[in-house]
């Protein structure tokens, strides 16, 4: 994220290994609206209480990721939670997973590890993918490990390691503390970059299945095979707040190759770690992806509004007066009136403005005032109606139509937990096909809360039960920027 607030709610009384919660009182700034009429609550889903943990009288599960872990072909969910994060301010928490529990779209536990732990202070480095090739997803993941000849806090990364657990059991299958990651420090100023640390499912290596990683530590790249091995490491030279890379890299296959680059917003890097170009291209850089626009694949970046090619040419830069910061950027096709997709583009920080550019005439078509939601971060596009028909915008348990500019509220969702309990306490969302026919549900979840919500769109059919289907959009969730 870009702009941290301290939490007046969470009193000074802290450790590295304990945080203060207190209970949130309702934001009136969050709108109230009537639901939106082809939304189905599919399941209140609540995490099993083994998992839940209590911090000064507020209990919450913390993080999520999800993937069919016991290869019965529907969706499971693992909840985590961290150790190590910052004393005070935006980045209390942890940083280091400490725990871990896995269950079923019933609810029903399968397995967890570990114990403790805080509400992590971003989503953190775990990630969900059948990484043994048994028909099952696997947990890849850092795991903390103190050592007591080891002085470490949320700085340093030297009593981690990085693992490959047995998505149906849980057990450690593989371990690795590679040094590229082990000697890592904090470098930024404020530990802004530094905590958006995280784990990104790759193909740097042109294998028929992705099997490598892309672990972003502040100012450094690391590129591992499945075996943990260090393929190559990149370190940008760029850390002061508001003018360092995005805080989530990006990866896919830009130039056609067969084998993913890793894009930062200020550098493309190809697969092998060399640099295929470098470009300071705006402050804000905080949010990137590649994805198609006009036709190509493109690296698209937040700051300041770019589109840029594998080559390094600039297609499109809407400036610093349109984009004077750039949160997020979402793409998909939004708008059937304009051939191609579209990119969603929070302009103005944390600020529920965005703009919808279009692809087909590299402009700004509407710029829309989302509503307001805690952090004004969040947003997902979501194919509601099919992948055939435009997507849909998620922003704060909101649904938004971006070709009519109009928002419908999902029924039956609580108020998130909000920044008074903790930075997190907002609603994150996976897009995910789990009910069987052609559109997408959402799960959603506030990581401060005991719940998880899954939605369908009208009419539910749930006599179709193909095959879970786990693809990039659910083992590298955006998540939050």
């Amino acid at each position: 994220m870009s702009r941290h607030r301290p939490y007046t709610a969470c009193l000074a009384l802290l450790s590295f290994f304990a945080i203060e919660i207190v209970a949130a009182e309702p934001d009136p700034r969050i709108q109230q609206r009537p639901p939106q009429e082809d939304a189905v609550l599919y399941r209140k889903l609540a995490i099993p209480d083994e998992f839940l943990v209590t911090k000064q009288g507020h209990t919450f599960g913390g993080d999520l990721r999800i993937g069919d872990l016991n290869g019965d072909g529907r969706c499971d969910f693992l909840v985590y939670r961290c150790n190590h994060g910052a004393p005070k301010g935006a980045h209390m928490g942890g940083m280091k997973p400490t725990f871990m529990g896995a269950f079923d779209l019933d609810g029903k536990p399968l397995w967890q590890v570990g114990e403790g732990g805080n509400q992590p202070s971003r989503p953190m480095s775990v990630a969900v993918k059948d990484w043994t090739g048994d028909g099952a997803a696997d947990v890849i993941c850092f795991w903390h490990k103190p050592q007591t000849k080891l002085k470490t806090d949320w700085q340093s990364l030297a009593d981690v390691v990085v693992q490959l657990r047995d998505g149906r059991t849980g057990k450690v299958l593989r371990e690795a503390a590679p040094h590229a990651i082990t000697d890592r420090r904090r470098k930024d100023p404020v530990g802004a970059n530094w905590v958006h640390q995280r784990l990104l499912i790759a193909n740097f290596r042109g294998a028929p299945e992705p099997r490598d990683l892309a672990v972003k530590l502040g100012d450094t790249y690391v590129a591992l095979d499945e075996h943990f091995n260090v393929l190559w490491t990149y370190r940008t030279e760029w850390v002061k707040y508001s003018q360092c890379p995005a805080y989530i890299p990006a990866v896919g296959d830009i130039d056609g190759d067969g084998r993913d680059e890793l894009l930062t917003g200020y550098h493309l890097i190809d697969d092998d770690g060399s640099l295929m170009w470098k470009n300071k291209l705006g402050s804000n850089m905080d949010s990137v992806t590649i994805d198609r626009w006009r036709r190509k694949t493109r690296a698209i970046c937040s700051g300041f509004g770019h589109v840029m090619t594998a080559e390094g040419k600039v297609e499109l830069s809407l400036g610093k007066r349109l984009v004077p910061h750039g949160q997020e950027v979402r793409v998909a096709d939004f708008h059937s009136g304009h051939a191609g997709n579209e990119m969603v583009l929070r302009a103005f920080g944390h600020k529920p403005t965005v703009h919808l550019v279009s692809s087909q005439t590299n402009t700004i078509i509407n710029t829309i005032e989302l509503q307001f939601s805690p952090t004004n971060v969040g947003m997902e596009p979501v194919y509601w109606n099919g992948p055939t028909e435009p997507a849909l915008l998620f922003n704060g348990g909101w649904l938004w139509d971006m070709q009519q500019g109009k928002g419908g509220q999902l029924p039956d969702l609580p108020p998130p937990n909000g920044g008074d309990v903790h930075r997190m306490g907002f609603y994150h969302v996976i897009p995910a096909n789990l009910v069987g026919d052609a559109r997408e549900e959402l799960v959603i979840w506030d990581p401060t809360a005991t719940h998880i919500y899954i939605y369908t769109p009208k009419s539910l059919n749930e006599t179709l039960t193909p095959k879970y289907h786990h693809g990039p959009r659910q083992y590298n969730p955006r998540l939050m920027d």
